[in-house]
């Protein structure tokens, strides 16, 4: 009893407290947002945030005076757009790549990898030029293909080391009964495939809602996503806190709803990608 009782003391001080004290430091600024954005401005600088008299003010204003839902399209257009993107050329890259040995194989497989070592400042400009040669400059299109230039290269490791999990003896099995090369992926690789396929679109997805030096150069008057108008929030000389909690809150909503609902897709497809390859 004393043995059973010692245990369950040293998990509580080795795992349980710990784990605990780790939730609250990473939740508290989150809290600490939530309750700015429902506590009135007039009483924000003298009380403090708080739940007494919590109201829904800051995030009217944010829809009906800042335009936030505007904002919220442009974000959804522009992450949506990359994310179809992304995988309609990670997907069959990445079964390229992963059925057929061919020269160079290696060294391309090197190029997508060193591409993410790169900050991304370096491509802004070349970027902001070719597109402001094409006339795409505060378009969907010019953000959906700078945010393709992040996404699709990890895309293509991720989707590569799940398809190397797959036996090749299927696909051979689905050609020996008629079907083409693409008809083996589309009839047999995609449906095994789907965990993989749902990762990383939610990868590409938050990694597009996110971004902020692309949207903010390339982005203008017409497109103006989360990430840029959330910045305009902040004034040289004073700074609107419950909009700028408000709209924080609402910004973050899409991708943690998103991950909450497709968590075990996620989680399979990353950890089935990452036993081969």
């Amino acid at each position: 009893m004393m043995v059973r009782k010692n245990s369950l003391i040293r998990r509580l001080l080795t795992i349980d407290l710990p784990v605990f004290l780790i939730i609250c430091f990473t939740l508290a600024p989150y809290l600490w947002m939530a309750l700015t954005s429902v506590t009135e401005k007039s009483k924000l600088f003298t009380e403090g945030p708080s739940l007494t008299g919590a109201t829904l003010n800051n995030y009217a204003r944010l829809f009906n005076t800042v335009g936030f839902g505007t904002n919220l399209r442009d974000s959804f257009i522009v992450a949506g757009g990359t994310v179809v993107v992304g995988l309609a050329l990670a997907v069959p890259a990445a079964y390229a790549f992963s059925r057929f040995r061919f020269k160079g194989r290696r060294i391309l497989m090197l190029q997508f990898l060193l591409i993410n070592m790169f900050p991304l400042v370096l491509l802004i400009l070349p970027l902001f030029i070719l597109m402001k040669t094409l006339g795409l400059v505060d378009t969907y299109l010019a953000l959906i293909i700078a945010n393709s230039t992040i996404a699709i290269p990890f895309s293509v490791w991720m989707m590569t080391s799940y398809i190397n999990g797959i036996p090749r003896s299927l696909d051979e099995a689905a050609m020996t009964d008629g079907c083409t090369r693409f008809g083996a992926l589309y009839r047999v690789v995609l449906p095994l495939c789907a965990p993989g396929i749902i990762a990383t679109g939610v990868y590409i997805f938050i990694t597009a809602w996110n971004e902020y030096l692309y949207a903010l150069t390339l982005g203008g008057r017409h497109v103006k996503t989360i990430t840029v108008a959330i910045q305009t929030l902040i004034g040289e000389y004073q700074v609107e806190w419950g909009l700028l909690t408000a709209g924080g809150i609402i910004g973050a909503l899409p991708a943690t709803v998103m991950f909450l609902f497709v968590q075990k897709h996620l989680i399979a497809g990353m950890t089935q990608g990452a036993v081969k390859g």
